[in-house]
This record gives C-alpha cells, sequence and structure tokens, in this order.
C-alpha cells in the first residue's frame, strides 16, 4: 500500500510548507490522538489563489480548485504535528466555509474539493463527516475556508 505522500505525487501534488497563522492562533493542536487543525485558506507559495464572493467573483469551479488548495494546506499542517501521515488513521471531521454570494446554493459542490482530496490521499480513512457552510466574509477575502479532525 503506497504512503499518502505517493498518492499526492500520483496526483502531481506535494505537500506544501505550513501558511503561516494570519492572527494569534497556531495551524494544528494535537490533543490525545487527534489533531484540530485551524481553519486554512486557499494560499500557496504566500498569494491567494483567488479572492472574493462565490457565485460573483469566484466561479464555483475556482471555489472548487481553492478547497483543494485549503486541503492541501490542512494536510501540511498535520504533517507538521505529527511528521508522518501515515499516522493519519481517520479523516474524522472536515468543515469548509465558502464565502457565498446571497443567491450562491452550490456550498457542497465547492466543498466536495477538500473531501475529494482527503479521499485521494488517506484512502478509505478519508471519508469523513462533513459540514459546508455559506458565510458572508472570510479573513483577507478569501473564498473558502477548511478545517479539519484526524484521529491517529
Amino acid at each position: 500500500m503506497s504512503t499518502p505522500e505517493e498518492r499526492l505525487a500520483e496526483l502531481g501534488l506535494t505537500v506544501p510548507e505550513v501558511v503561516p497563522p494570519v492572527a494569534a492562533y497556531v495551524p494544528a493542536v494535537r490533543s490525545g490522538n487527534q489533531v484540530f487543525t485551524a481553519g486554512q485558506l486557499p494560499m500557496r507559495s504566500g498569494e491567494l489563489l483567488a479572492k472574493g464572493k462565490v457565485g460573483t467573483e469566484v466561479t464555483e469551479e475556482e471555489a472548487y480548485a481553492c478547497a483543494q488548495q485549503c486541503a492541501l494546506n490542512v494536510i501540511a499542517a498535520v504533517k507538521a504535528e505529527v511528521e508522518d501521515l501515515s499516522l493519519v488513521k481517520r479523516v474524522v471531521k472536515v468543515v469548509v466555509f465558502v464565502a457565498s454570494a446571497p443567491e450562491f446554493t452550490g456550498q457542497p459542490k465547492v466543498a466536495n474539493g477538500a473531501s475529494e482530496l482527503f479521499g485521494s490521499v488517506f484512502g478509505d480513512a478519508g471519508v469523513h463527516a462533513r459540514s459546508a457552510v455559506g458565510v458572508a466574509v472570510l479573513p483577507l477575502d478569501a473564498p473558502v475556508e477548511v478545517e479539519a479532525i484526524v484521529e491517529l
């Protein structure tokens, strides 16, 4: 069986550097056999992939890609906390926040960007409970933010 990093490589992806916090918090905290991540924005190389509300300035497809990047950043935060992604026994819960135009109702489709990546990387252990929530605005005008709880 391949490792999570090998499965990422098969997808043409790598674990990025941990995104530095934008306020007074840490990217992840381990408590017992669980890791709780802070909300991760769609940052790549220090820049947001997109800005604005989904349904107006950001398309559903762009937001899906943002959710995928957020999930990669969640994985980076978990790896920084535990060093070996093979220790992840289960992605337990994922919460996806989508900065949405008032008429936009496709939050679940956007959230699939994160959920499908967790499934691809962790296999059956990546199948999780999830909430996809539309919000008025997110930090830095990001269109998507993702947080997770993983079991070790």
